[in-house]
């Protein structure tokens, strides 16, 4: 069987069981099985690669996402994320379109932490939506700043998200995550201006009210007491993984003991809090070591069918510039993204995609957190990208989707810029990993 036509058998089976209304990771385990069925010598097959994916799950580069996971929902069930929130906002006073700048940084902390943008938007959607529109804040200023988040949480460590790329990709997890370090605040410093040249440009659109004066001692302690805490978690986990006094996996087990220490000084730590975190927890990394499985065994299956080999000899043959092919990887996740969620779309992306970029000699770490930023502005494209919808789904009623692809533009466009600085400047990413 010649390779396209593998491809096109496996790829085949995958969009039917889709089409049907299977769920991915499973469309994807039993087109591996049907694959191994026809490469690999019918049941033996079948069952060396049900061996194969099964070692692919023992790797200890898969802890840190549980652990990231139970940090994202203790922080938000315990009520931390809240308090923090609430401080941040008092903090800024009257500051002009404070509310949208709340939802940056306050939010960027919730998404990093929860590692689902689509959960972190229904939530921001819906907390902070109405309460910016009852201080009469224009809806491209409440909803633009809450589909930008996303974008700061899958770069910003410690992201489940970036683990899940980095494994399934085979590179390494600690400099996937610390290469988004820069280049995450550099994008923040992208939201904060967009913000600020809006309110510049249209002062009615975030109007100033009055707020309970606060002293400067009364500043400094709320920031110490709800804030630093906080964020402070954070911080020693990047720090500790760019000197390399842990590893990865350890530096998620130091964040989620940590976010539990804060609940229980803050006294939030419950029996309820912690149910319901496990669960959730749980619910995500079944779903993620899954998804895993059928990427490893996928993986193998095109290389034993030649399918990898001949997809991307297929694509050098057209002798395109390194750019000129990166630009067209870049424009399919755009596409994909607006049918399918991000896991999935690694899934079908990665084995075909990674190859590729080797052979054009693009580093496997640059490439990822491209890849990654690719993923996350492929969610928020208009006119089918899923955040979209997921925002018209919380956002007041009578909100258009006209105001909502209208609100996303600005923040679409920050996040293409650090793309193209990252094309132009590859050492915004790579400067601290090879420290």
């Amino acid at each position: 069987m010649e390779w396209y036509e593998a491809l096109a058998l496996l790829l085949g089976v995958i969009v039917f069981l889709m089409a049907m209304g299977m769920p991915v990771a499973l469309a994807f385990l039993a087109a591996n099985i049907v694959g191994a069925w026809v490469f690999m010598g019918g049941e033996r097959g079948i069952g060396q690669l049900l061996n194969n994916g099964l070692g692919s799950l023992t790797k200890f580069a898969l802890v840190p996402i549980p652990l990231f996971l139970l940090m994202g929902e203790i922080f938000f069930h315990t009520g931390l994320g809240g308090r923090m929130f609430n401080a941040i906002d008092k903090l800024l006073g009257r500051l002009s379109g404070r509310l949208s700048y709340v939802t940056v940084l306050g939010g960027t902390a919730f998404s990093t932490l929860s590692g689902s943008s689509m959960g972190s938007t229904a939530l921001l959607g819906s907390l902070m939506v109405p309460e910016m529109s009852q201080r009469g804040y224009k809806s491209h200023m409440s909803i633009g700043p809450i589909l930008g988040t996303g974008g700061l949480a899958i770069i910003i460590p410690p992201s489940a998200l970036a683990v899940l790329l980095a494994t399934l990709a085979q590179i390494d997890v600690g400099a996937l995550l610390i290469a988004g370090v820069i280049p995450g605040l550099i994008l923040a410093g992208f939201y904060i201006g967009t913000i600020w040249l809006q309110t510049k440009l249209d002062p009615a659109a975030a109007p100033a009210y009055d707020v309970a004066p606060m002293s400067l001692a009364s500043k400094i302690g709320l920031l110490l007491r709800e804030v630093v805490p906080m964020v402070g978690v954070m911080v020693v986990i990047i720090i500790l993984m760019i000197n390399g006094f842990v590893t990865p996996s350890e530096a998620a087990a130091f964040g989620a003991l940590g976010v539990l220490i804060l609940a229980a000084v803050f006294r939030c730590l419950t029996w309820e809090a912690m149910r319901k975190s496990v669960t959730g927890a749980l619910k995500v990394t079944l779903m993620a070591y899954l998804i895993v499985f059928g990427s490893a065994t996928f993986s193998q299956l095109l290389a034993f069918s030649g399918a990898s080999r001949g997809l991307v000899n297929w694509a050098i043959s057209f002798e395109l510039a390194p750019l000129a092919m990166l630009m067209v990887m870049f424009a399919v996740l755009l596409l994909l993204g607006m049918f399918m969620e991000q896991i999935s779309m690694m899934l079908l992306t990665v084995p075909i995609f990674f190859p590729l970029a080797m052979n054009l000699g693009y580093d496997p770490i640059w490439f990822g957190l491209i890849m990654l930023l690719a993923l996350e502005i492929s969610f928020t494209t208009p006119p089918f990208g899923l955040l979209l919808f997921v925002m018209k789904g919380v956002a007041p009623p009578g909100t258009t989707m006209r105001t909502i692809y209208t609100s996303a533009f600005p923040f679409i466009g920050c996040s293409l810029l650090l793309v193209a600085l990252l094309v132009l400047f590859p050492q915004i990413a790579l400067w601290l990993p090879g420290l």
